[in-house]
């Protein structure tokens, strides 16, 4: 198995590409652009994210958002490769909870290692360039050689940098289990007796206001009330994170990280007890940070969860198809928000009982990409777990 995760991996196209993606899906997107006052638009700069939407076999469902920071090649690549850990047979109908557990945390372990390989050249090439060049010369001071080392350095720089964060989704043997990796969120939202929304959010950021990453911080020797003061860590809020080579193998030059007895920053996912899809009519929403904050500012931290579940709701009482539901939202948002918004996938069912993801894409003043994946079931007894997906873009100004 691992020789043939390898050989995909290495193949030019990717090879989840042949994955069977949920084939019920309508799309509803809307480019990324920045809107100018004469209300032209035009085009930001790449998408640093990346997303999956596949099923698998033996009733397996696999959902995931991956918000990347300088650049896209983490995400990119998380995005295949953990596809590529969970989806070739290592999930057995015969699993317990405990194994599903560990195979999830143990694909996160080899997804990011398979990353930091892909880049071991390129870091070597930069330690022995850095080595070569003088220290304290500015670069206009430099001999044209030591110039154009200088230039391959931020190349490469530029080539090694970037992570992100992750929150997947997986539903097998009727179960949803979550595994976050940093500041994205899962809200679980449950239909009542009396047809209300019973609204779950399942875990919390791994942020320094997490007190429970405090502790795991402090524990490694670092100064907690320095770390809740400066609330960024290497420009990031997230105490977890794949990738982001500097703060995993260079965290020691880092002063707010300095003293640690041990990587501080790890991409290890926290994954929550799996909640029982049994008899559950409902759906659940996987947003990542950006999008968390344009709601926390429109409608508030306490109120953000409930605001967003609302829309979902009213959106899809109103529109006969999730197709419709996803480009409305899109094009609801696009009109009553901001001078920017990001291209984001619409993949919504036409059909009433299959599984649906939404995904949603907003902008932050500092360009990152985000996405919200939405899927749907019914709990009707001749349908098992139905899943069925809808998209959308969001549109904020933070």
């Amino acid at each position: 198995m691992a020789s043939q995760r390898r050989q995909m991996m290495q193949s030019h196209q990717s090879w989840t590409d042949d994955l069977p993606l949920c084939q019920m899906c309508g799309v509803g997107t809307a480019p990324n652009c920045t809107y100018g006052p004469d209300g032209k638009d035009t085009q930001s700069h790449p998408n640093e994210d990346g997303h999956f939407r596949f099923r698998g076999e033996e009733g397996c469902f696999l959902y995931g958002v991956f918000n990347g920071f300088d650049g896209s090649r983490v995400s990119s690549f998380v995005s295949q490769c953990l596809t590529a850990e969970l989806l070739l047979g290592q999930l057995k109908s015969t699993h317990t909870d405990s194994d599903v557990r560990r195979i999830l945390s143990q694909a996160f372990d080899v997804v990011e290692k398979s990353y930091f390989e892909t880049i071991g050249d390129a870091l070597a090439e930069k330690a022995t360039i850095i080595s070569q060049l003088p220290e304290g010369v500015s670069f206009h001071q430099l001999s044209p050689q030591s110039q154009k080392l200088s230039e391959r350095l931020k190349d490469l720089e530029q080539e090694v940098s970037g992570g992100a964060t992750a929150v997947v989704a997986l539903i097998h043997n009727n179960k949803l289990y979550i595994a976050n990796v940093g500041t994205n969120r899962a809200l679980l939202c449950k239909s009542t007796s009396d047809g209300q929304n019973q609204v779950i959010q399942i875990g919390r950021p791994h942020t320094t206001e997490n007190e429970d990453e405090l502790q795991r911080l402090a524990g490694l020797g670092l100064d907690v009330s320095g770390l809740r003061q400066a609330a960024l860590i290497a420009g990031q809020s997230s105490t977890r994170r794949i990738g982001d080579y500097r703060v995993k193998y260079n965290y020691t030059d880092i002063d707010l990280l300095s003293a640690a007895k041990n990587k501080p920053i790890i991409a290890e996912p926290e994954i929550q007890a799996s909640q029982s899809l049994e008899g559950v009519t409902g759906f659940l929403l996987l947003m990542s940070e950006g999008l968390i904050k344009a709601l926390e500012s429109a409608h508030g931290p306490e109120q953000a969860n409930q605001e967003m579940v609302a829309m979902v709701a009213a959106e899809l009482a109103q529109q006969g198809s999730l197709e419709a539901v996803a480009q409305s939202v899109v094009d609801g948002r696009q009109a009553s928000h901001c001078s920017r918004h990001e291209d984001g996938p619409a993949l919504p069912s036409p059909h009433p009982h299959r599984v649906g993801v939404r995904y949603a894409h907003t902008e932050r003043s500092t360009g990152i990409y985000n996405m919200a994946v939405f899927l749907k079931w019914s709990s009707e007894q001749d349908q098992g777990l139905s899943l069925r997906v809808a998209t959308d873009v969001h549109l904020t100004a933070l």
